[in-house]
């Protein structure tokens, strides 16, 4: 059997970061990022649900998710996943969607499973380069043009992506993202919206793709990615997003995120260090 290896490497330069995913098995539930995320399937035929919508993803395919699009995905044959993948975070995609469109206006995949040669041509060479660490401006050029392929045939403007969510939904989501750091009451989100627990649970489930407790679960996901890649403990990583135990939050960070909470603060740390 392949040995499972997972690896994440930041690229100081182009501030965005590159995974690689090889002899995977482990399902992914249902959640979403607050970055954009351009991935590549090497091999392996796994099962994406993507915004309420199905696919089946295998060699050549290549995902695209705004922030937000909620998805997950299992294993549908008896192989394992290879897979390369980028996170771009709202900032820097906003000022690379600027330098190539001239508009400062963050783009929104209109698609998200494509098979384009083109793309493929840029997004594997511009992954082998951050991954081993290449320091030549080969990167950015790469990096640039993938970018402009995507913008120029799958894009539209990224608030058109985001489905109408109603007043109550959108107040049961903030109440959530101010109080996540604490205990959690199902009434005292339903209190907030102005909703019954029957309504707010259907129309939520409807509008966000994902149930209130995953949302809740994937705010604290986001931050405590946050927390670690600053150098916060993971200790201190699951007290500050307000899971109940740090073991709670390493089976949820691992499930999410495919690394565990320790390895991708260590990640960081490594970085830091060689920085110095």
């Amino acid at each position: 059997m392949k040995k499972e290896t997972r690896t994440v490497v930041y690229d100081e330069l182009l501030h965005i970061e590159a995974y690689r995913f090889e002899g995977i098995v482990q399902p992914f539930p249902n959640h979403f990022h607050e970055h954009y995320v351009i991935g590549f399937v090497e091999n392996g035929e796994r099962c994406l649900s993507c915004r309420n919508k199905n696919y089946t993803i295998r060699q050549g395919s290549v995902v695209l998710f705004n922030p937000g699009d909620n998805h997950s995905c299992v294993q549908t044959d008896n192989g394992m996943l290879d897979y390369r993948g980028f996170n771009i975070s709202r900032k820097i995609m906003l000022d690379l969607a600027e330098e190539i469109t001239g508009k400062q206006e963050l783009p929104g995949f209109s698609k998200n499973v494509i098979y384009d040669n083109e793309v493929i041509c840029y997004l594997r060479p511009l992954h082998e380069m951050v991954m081993n660490g290449n320091s030549e401006f080969g990167r950015e050029e790469n990096l640039l043009f993938l970018l402009s392929s995507l913008i120029q045939n799958y894009s539209q403007p990224f608030e058109s992506c985001i489905p109408e969510c109603r007043q109550e939904i959108e107040k049961a989501c903030k109440f959530m993202e101010w109080h996540f750091t604490e205990h959690i009451y199902l009434d005292q989100i339903c209190r907030h919206a102005g909703l019954s627990r029957s309504t707010l649970l259907r129309a939520f489930t409807k509008s966000k793709g994902i149930t209130p407790y995953r949302y809740l679960e994937t705010i604290r996901i986001n931050e405590a990615k946050k927390l670690l890649s600053n150098g916060v403990s993971p200790l201190d990583t699951a007290i500050r997003t307000g899971f109940s135990d740090q073991s709670h939050f390493t089976n949820y960070f691992t499930s999410f995120i495919g690394l565990a909470p320790g390895v991708y603060h260590k990640i960081f740390s490594e970085k830091d260090k060689d920085g110095e």
